[in-house]
């Protein structure tokens, strides 16, 4: 069996032995303040709602090594794939030395992206004094470009999902490269947003750029390696520190995806976690081989998950960067779920990509009880949808991640209606901008009573929703854990799977979960139930004023509080009716 092991050594040992701290720390959050810089003006230049409303991209920095400097909070499931972005773009366009200043390189091959081809990546090169001192990288989604339909459940290959370029240069020394730019254009539905999007990535990494460049010459292109050298040594100490806490072992979970979005077969997997030291490995080789549907995870998006896992447990709330990954190292088998080989289809990459994160975090549990919290909802429930607007024949589309209640903890209820971890500083698109831009009127969007999973810590609440279709349209339903219910810890119960359900104005009622192109005539009523998070603990130890008070704000029912907390039945304010409050 043929075993690939990533990990991530230190380039230049030593190099920051010295470094003056205070100036390192100035650096370091003068890189994120040019980071958040970058983010700003891709947000206020965007043309999609998808960029700008629910902020479905990413943005960071990178030195001349290609090593991660620093990453804006933005899309966490970017985080471990922007250096693969980079490292293929740069080789794309011929290597470091076939750059110049004033390049722009596009490019959005899945299988360096880590994800579908809508998901393509701006890299600027930045130079300081004829000296390539580093890259500004924005990876962002676009509404089209040419796949089978503009979000995709059920390609069978790569060729199907979009149109793919290989590392190519949009702008070349400053001056665009027109025959690329009207590839683009005349392979998109939608060419005007997805061209607006493109102009304001462009313009936000060449912000990026202008902001680092600045950075350096203020410091000197040799203070600021060695400063970023420390910087990293920081990150790796602080990540180190952590695992060496925990004791030494093989820990392992596993799980079962709902379907690969062709056959309808389910796909179990597991995952392996080593802790040995102050190192981590994380092992895939078991997983099984690549399937005929998009839900293959391409390698970058496999090394995004670990680095989410290690960083939702270890990064102690910092902004990471390169030095926070040196300690993990991940084995993948070529030809398996989470290393396919060309032309796999992967589009639905983050259903596995997700499912990887919740399983380490679980795996981990056995080796520091109490400090992992019980499974989320477990995916975005992502929903897309596009057409020609009635009056004019205008081409549209739009589409957004959803929250998902999240796990109890030791020590706390799970939050509700949150972001999955993978997309956690995304936003849920305000109802108000959904009515004004599409063709539907949300009738329902509140917190599902009685589904957080019961336990000493009850789970998180996932959402209702409700769109009334106004005018004919299709949709693609993109929503995993329809079958698995978010598993509790220490004696917790279940949460809600996700689910999708379609009202067609003929009385029929259809369920889906993968399902491409779905037509949803005017009259029509989807239903989003998205998962909530599991509860912690057995619920005959949750405090009756806890109950109480969830049944005060609506939370639960009477007959929940009586079926799962029997022994708080007869305390005050449990076995009357609930007192909701009025919908906000």
């Amino acid at each position: 069996m043929t075993v690939v092991r990533t990990r991530y050594a230190e380039v230049h040992p030593g190099l920051g032995d010295g470094a003056d701290p205070v100036t390192t720390e100035i650096i370091r959050q003068g890189l994120n303040a040019a980071a958040d810089q970058m983010k700003q003006s891709l947000i206020r230049t965007a043309f999609s709602p998808i960029i700008y409303e629910a902020l479905d991209f990413a943005v960071a920095f990178y030195d001349a090594d290609m090593c991660m400097l620093a990453q804006a909070p933005t899309l966490p499931a970017f985080m471990g794939t922007l250096g693969f972005c980079v490292r293929e773009a740069v080789e794309g366009v011929g290597g470091p030395a076939a750059l110049s200043p004033g390049d722009v390189i596009l490019y959005n091959d899945p299988y360096g992206t880590g994800s579908h081809p809508q998901d393509a990546a701006m890299v600027v090169p930045i130079f300081h004094e004829d000296v390539l001192a580093g890259y500004s990288v924005i990876k962002a989604h676009w509404l089209d470009i040419g796949g089978k339909d503009p979000y995709c459940t059920d390609t069978i290959d790569v060729h199907q999902e979009g149109t793919i370029f290989p590392g190519v240069k949009l702008y070349d020394a400053g001056r665009l490269v027109s025959d690329v730019y009207r590839m683009i254009l005349a392979n998109s539905r939608m060419p005007e947003m997805v061209i607006g999007d493109i102009n304001a990535m462009v313009a936000g990494a060449r912000t990026g750029a202008e902001a680092l460049g600045a950075l350096v010459r203020r410091h000197g292109l040799g203070t600021f390696r060695r400063c970023v050298a420390r910087m990293y040594a920081h990150g790796e100490a602080l990540v180190r520190g952590w695992f060496e806490r925990l004791p030494d072992g093989v820990y392992q979970a596993s799980s079962v995806i709902d379907s690969d979005g062709v056959t309808g077969r389910p796909i179990p997997f597991g995952v392996e976690v080593v802790v040995d030291g102050s190192s981590v490995t994380v092992d895939l080789t078991g997983c099984p081989d690549q399937v005929g549907g998009p839900v293959n995870c391409p390698l970058p998006s496999t090394v995004a998950a670990v680095r989410i896992a290690v960083s939702f447990l270890a990064g102690a709330g910092e902004q990471p960067n390169e030095g926070h990954f040196r300690p993990l190292e991940l084995l993948t088998r070529p030809g398996s779920l989470f290393h396919p080989l060309r032309p796999a289809p992967c589009f639905m990459y983050g259903i596995p990509s997700d499912h990887a994160i919740e399983l380490i975090i679980r795996a981990l549990a056995g080796a520091v009880p109490g400090s992992v919290p019980a499974a989320s909802g477990g995916d975005i429930n992502a929903l897309v949808w596009w057409g020609n607007r009635e009056a004019t024949g205008e081409p549209w589309a739009d589409g957004a991640p959803h929250p998902v209640g999240q796990g109890a903890s030791r020590s706390a209820d799970g939050a509700s209606a949150l972001m999955y971890i993978s997309e956690s500083a995304t936003r849920f698109t305000p109802a108000e901008v959904w009515e004004a831009r599409n063709p539907w009127r949300i009738e329902r969007l509140a917190l599902a009573e009685d589904s957080g999973g019961p336990g000493r810590h009850r789970g998180g609440l996932g959402l209702d929703l409700s769109f009334r279709v106004l005018e004919d349209q299709y949709l693609t339903a993109g929503l995993a854990r329809t079958a698995l219910a978010p598993w509790g810890l220490e004696g917790g119960l279940p949460g809600r799977p996700n689910r999708l359900t379609v009202e067609y104005p003929d009385g029929r009622a259809e369920e889906f979960s993968l399902k491409t192109r779905i037509f949803l005539p005017k009259g029509a009523v989807v239903h989003l139930r998205t998962g909530s998070g599991g509860g912690y603990g057995p619920p005959e130890e949750r405090d009756p004023e806890a109950v109480r008070a969830d049944l005060r704000e609506g939370y639960i029912t009477p007959g929940h509080a009586r079926r799962h907390y029997p022994h708080a039945v007869g305390e005050p304010g449990i076995t009357g009716p609930a007192v909701r409050r009025s919908p906000r």
